[in-house]
């Protein structure tokens, strides 16, 4: 489904993670004493299991990662690997791992389908499931979720997920026999191809398929006007006409990455899962778009329009409201529904509104009246939506249904006389419709995979479309296997433990494709190459025979080999402009195909053709790698050299297998740029090449090459370097020589009254020169050529993003890869105005999520700006910038709180950043807050809580160091100690008092809301006492308060109370986890919903689908 991110990754973004060694890694948790379980499917091809792991005092695991116990599966050991507080995320890492990839053959690989789950202890309905395929193999021994789910989701133990400490993981696993999956030929056993996947769009391909596989929206697409000058990642039109083209005449899988370019998307949006629905209307919509106009205008609405009306009719007077509206698709009810036709009946279900919900009728002021919605007509394909996704208002937040829920092969819209109908509905039209596909997602509601079921002729014969494979499939395939509901497992050990284990499918139907049945033949037409365009044709044809030779170049590369062949113009090109250091960049200069046998004499001719140059007047130069990684020609070809083929040229020149072979050409011009004959070469000449430096201008530039006499010395050239370089004849110039740039920069002095052979100058050394420096050199930023080679090697463009905008760049700084941290800080500060730069507090970037890491960097916690870019194996180019209000080094040295203080008597709640050094105490935290906010009275003494998700955890001690309290996911609450409080006596109790409400899917779990307090209950008051007090201090009207029941709840239980009941003796002192046991107030959340601030991370952000061409 997924593959390594080539740049980033995202929520949904499986990863091999990183650190794994190659060698087998230790247990690094204490034996868990819970049984590890392995629970067998039927014992068949491709083999599957399940695989439980308890993970129990989970709060306390105080290492980095752990791995599970190994369980078999195909005969393959595996494990599960977990990061519990997240790898270098803040999200519960998880990872399938092969647990003896080190002690396996070379090139071992396995293929298996598997999901990783966290289990809800509580509702096994919100289980966190995400599922995907890997290839294992040495390089990538594991794959899985870097981002599985929020630490601060799972930590939250109202949530479920981690009960009596102990969190529950699965994992299913199925491993598939490569040859069965690699070696597939789709084209060939179904007749059809598959697309290929770029990283997560899965979810297009499989619409894709839908839509390509409704002929006439074919013919349509074909029919849309594009040019022979178009390009297809620029035009939507015409990369979904090359798209389908292939579609239907290639013979392997298809990109799709021509269609996402026209689209506008970059690389990121192909790793983001989006919406099915929502990229189908928005594709409908571009391309309805540019059909306005052309002979193919309004092909879409005559394809997929319907209309239905709303009405609202009054029941007393003679009064009704209609609006008539179109669709594309109808979104239907899956919870509480069994069938498609359910849906429909709930669709059109009659509302009443009365009472307090009366309707207001022009002239007839508020009736009571009927509201509903039926259909006027239906289009020729109905697209279905199945709202498998919902949102639980409850929970806040998304859940998938995967109840079973069924649909027709054939579906009757007319059913008891046409009941969905409205009265202005044409009768004569039979909605009768067959199914055409299926799409289905398989996962959960954080992510999964998509596929469809496609029978393209609406034939008996059905075929599913995964990505690159087509298969053939059979009716309960399509149909009944993606109702969904529960799936029971056969028992392995019969007569042991006989009751059945039942899971739930995550596999179901989302959309359904019907046709209908009058139109079908006008819809499955039949399409020819004539209605294709002819540019169309001819341009995609010529690009399958472009593939078709390139395939055959493949083939037949062991025939050939690659020359490239540089010359002096090709070094006039790059050198200052491209490159730098060496003499030239050969994916850059001309290229050769030339097959190995043939004698490099014929090949001096080809070049000949290519390049006008006379055989006679070309001396090749091989080029040698040499100690320090430099590549510098070596030597020239003999004349006895070059009878020999090509072929055994390139062995001899390289030893690496598949080498090219490159050579430099020597040529000589004179004036009227005609080719001259070569001079002689003997032993005692040595070819230099020679580049110029301009400290003024900070440029660097080839200016030629010469054959010096390797006895002679510098300063008999000067005069022709002067004449080279355009200078006076007699300007004084320093000579330097060139001798390596990695890992660091060498390039030394050359003296110029030694010989060449005493400072060591040999064939195809460079020598670089400027003039003599002045002695107001300091004037120039690199005076000299060492000076200018450094700051080239070691110059970086780092893209600066504020902490406010991490995805926008704010301002780009050329910089030093050996500036220090006080370097780059002062740059930044300067930049931004800033005038003490020990304010500038940096983060480095993350490769993989495209996004900050977690942590900042620390002040002076690297040495140099190349440390603050490297994040594992990979170099980035973007640095995260923040301005404080005091110095770092200042605000390391503190702990900064974030503090909510509740007023007494006002309902008021003020947010205070608390900063005091880290070895300060809660006393400290209290004293500063006081200064900070208004009291009720002078002498008022305050008390520092810690609550989460609505409950008080626990009361700080005065005493208790700030260091380790961690205000990342709980909220810490600062509120005055009521007097009643501090008297208390003998027999008072302090209690906890939350207020709760029912899940509604769940009625015996309940979910907290609201601000907790404690409560002083005292001995022999009754519950009927207490409520006025509660009334009082909350302030809850009448009419409200009337309404609200009071339990007494102990580990999530409510025992509901009575007016008379005495609510000191349900409450026992000094209960560890009295947050546990507390008096609970049942009545409607009000408040509005919004997510919890744990949960806004900073990482995790959704997309909407754009197509932005």
């Amino acid at each position: 489904m997924m593959t390594p991110p080539p740049e980033q990754e995202d929520e949904e973004m499986l990863v091999p993670h990183p650190e794994v060694t190659s060698g087998p890694q230790p247990m690094e948790v204490m034996p868990v004493e819970t049984a590890t379980t392995v629970e067998n499917q039927q014992v068949e091809e491709p083999p599957m299991s399940r695989f439980t792991w308890p993970i129990e005092n989970f709060s306390r695991l105080n290492v980095k990662k752990i791995y599970s116990d190994v369980f078999s599966v195909g005969g393959y050991k595996w494990r599960v690997l977990i990061f519990p507080k997240g790898n270098n995320v803040d999200h519960l890492s998880m990872y399938l791992d092969v647990a003896d990839s080190a002690n396996l053959s070379y090139g071992w690989s396995r293929y298996a389908q598997f999901s990783l789950a966290v289990v809800n202890q509580i509702n096994n309905r919100y289980t966190i499931r995400k599922d995907t395929q890997h290839q294992f193999n040495a390089r990538e021994s594991d794959w899985g979720f870097t981002s599985f789910m929020a630490l601060s989701e799972l930590l939250d133990p109202s949530r479920g997920y981690i009960v009596n400490d102990t969190c529950i993981v699965q994992a299913e696993v199925v491993v598939r026999r490569l040859a069965d999956y690699w070696n597939h030929d789709s084209k060939k056993e179904t007749g059809y191809v598959g697309l290929k996947n770029q990283g997560a769009t899965c979810y297009m391909n499989s619409l894709l398929q839908t839509l390509y596989h409704i002929p006439y929206f074919r013919k349509a697409v074909y029919s849309m006007p594009t040019t022979e000058n178009d390009l297809p990642s620029g035009s939507i039109p015409l990369a979904l006409q090359s798209l389908f083209y292939k579609l239907q005449y290639s013979d392997n899988s298809v990109a799709t990455k021509e269609l996402t370019k026209s689209f506008g998307w970059d690389t990121y949006d192909s790793f983001m899962q989006h919406d099915v629905q929502e990229l189908n209307r928005v594709l409908c919509e571009k391309l309805e778009d540019k059909m306005k106009g052309t002979v193919v205008e309004g092909a879409i609405q005559k394809l997929f329009e319907g209309h239905h009306m709303n009405y609202i009719e009054c029941i007393n007077v003679d009064y009704k409201s209609t609006r008539k509206e179109s669709f594309y698709d109808l979104q239907l009810d899956v919870k509480g529904c069994r069938d498609v036709y359910a849906s429909f009946d709930k669709y059109v279900e009659v509302e009443r509104l009365e009472g307090d919900n009366k309707y207001h009728a022009e002239q007839h002021g508020l009736q009571d009246a009927k509201k509903g919605v039926l259909f006027i007509d239906f289009p020729p394909v109905l697209q279905l939506q199945l709202k498998r996704f919902e949102y639980d208002f409850m929970r806040d937040t998304m859940v998938k249904i995967n109840d079973r829920y069924e649909f027709p092969l054939q579906l009757d819209l007319d059913k008891d006389n046409g009941k969905y109908l409205s009265p202005e509905a044409d009768r004569t039209v039979r909605n009768l419709y067959t199914l055409h596909s299926v799409l289905v997602h398989s996962g959960g509601v954080h992510g999964g995979h998509y596929y469809a079921f496609i029978r393209p002729t609406l034939s008996d014969q059905w075929f599913k479309f995964d990505d690159e494979r087509v298969t053939k499939e059979d009716i309960k395939r399509a149909l009944e296997e993606q109702y969904g509901g529960e799936e029971e497992l056969p028992q392995v050990n019969p007569g042991f433990n006989n009751a059945p284990f039942k899971f739930t499918k995550y596999s179901n139907a989302y959309m359904l494709v019907y046709i209908r049945e009058t139109d079908k033949d006008k819809i499955i037409c039949n399409l020819e190459e004539k209605d294709i365009a002819e540019h169309l044709r001819i341009r995609l044809k010529k690009e399958q025979e472009d593939k078709e030779h390139k395939k055959k170049e493949k083939a037949e590369a062991h025939l050939y080999t690659i020359v490239k062949v540089a010359l002096d113009k090709d070094l006039v090109q790059q050198i200052g402009r491209d490159i730098y250091f060496d003499l030239v960049d050969y994916d850059k200069v001309c290229s050769f195909r030339i097959q190995k046998q043939l004698p490099f004499t014929l090949f001096k001719e080809e070049v000949a053709k290519e390049l006008g140059i006379p055989v006679q007047f070309q001396r090749f130069w091989l080029w040698a790698k040499r100690q320090n990684h430099t590549y510098r020609p070596n030597r020239p070809l003999t004349p006895q050299e070059e009878p020999h083929s090509v072929g055994q040229l390139r062995d001899a020149s390289s030893r690496t297998h598949n080498a090219e072979l490159k050579l430099f050409l020597e040529v000589e011009f004179g004036a009227d740029l005609r080719p001259l004959p070569l001079p002689d070469k003997t032993k005692e000449d040595i070819l230099l090449f020679f580049k110029l430096y301009d400290p003024e201008k900070e440029e660097m530039r080839y200016v030629g090459r010469l054959f010096v006499k390797a006895l002679g010395k510098p300063s008999e050239i000067l005069t022709k370097l002067n004449q080279m370089a355009g200078f006076p004849l007699n300007e004084e110039i320093e000579l330097y020589e060139e001798i390596k740039f990695e890992p660091s920069v060498m390039c030394e002095h050359i003296d110029k009254k030694l010989s060449f052979r005493s400072s060591q100058l040999e064939d195809g050394d460079i020598i670089c020169y400027q003039k003599s420096l002045s002695p107001d050199k300091d004037q120039y930023r690199y005076p000299n050529v060492p000076s200018f080679l450094e700051y080239v090697h070691n110059r970086q463009v780092v893209h600066f993003r504020s902490m406010e905008k991490p995805k926008e760049d704010d301002f780009c700084l050329e910089m030093s890869k050996l500036f220090t941290y006080d370097d780059v800080v002062k740059r930044v500060a300067h930049q931004l105005g800033v005038d003490d730069s020990s304010k500038i507090r940096l983060t480095s970037h993350n490769c993989y999520s495209q996004q900050p890491k977690p942590q900042p960097i620390k002040y002076r916690g690297v040495d140099h700006l190349s440390d603050m870019l490297v994040h594992y194996n990979q170099t980035s180019d973007v640095l995260y910038y923040e301005v404080l209000d005091i110095p770092l080094p200042e605000l390391q040295g503190l702990k900064t709180l974030k503090v909510a203080f509740h007023h007494a008597t006002k309902d008021e709640v003020s947010v205070h950043c608390i900063r005091l050094p880290k070895n300060s105490t809660v006393s400290d935290v209290i004293n500063d807050l006081k200064s900070k906010v208004e009291l009720s009275h002078p002498n008022a003494e305050l008390r520092l809580l810690e609550v989460f998700y609505h409950k008080i955890y626990k009361i700080f001690p005065p005493n208790e160091k700030i260091e380790n309290i961690n205000d990342q996911y709980w909220t810490l609450r600062a509120e005055e100690i009521p007097e009643e409080e501090k008297n208390l006596g003998q027999h008072d109790r302090l209690i906890h008092v939350y207020h709760f409400t029912k899940d509604m899917q769940n009625p015996t779990q309940v979910q907290n809301f609201g601000e907790p307090f404690f409560l002083v209950i005292r001995e022999g008051e009754t519950l009927s006492e207490v409520k006025v007090r509660i009334q009082k201090k909350l302030q809850v009207p009448d009419d409200d308060f009337s309404k609200w029941k009071f339990a007494y709840l102990s580990l999530g239980r409510p025992e509901y109370l009575q007016d008379s009941d005495i609510l000191a003796s349900r409450f026992q002192r000094n209960v560890y986890g009295a947050w546990e046991q507390y008096l609970g107030l049942e009545h409607l959340d009000t408040t509005p919903k919004r997510s919890h601030p744990a949960n806004q991370n900073r990482h995790s952000f959704e997309k909407p689908v754009r197509i932005y061409n």
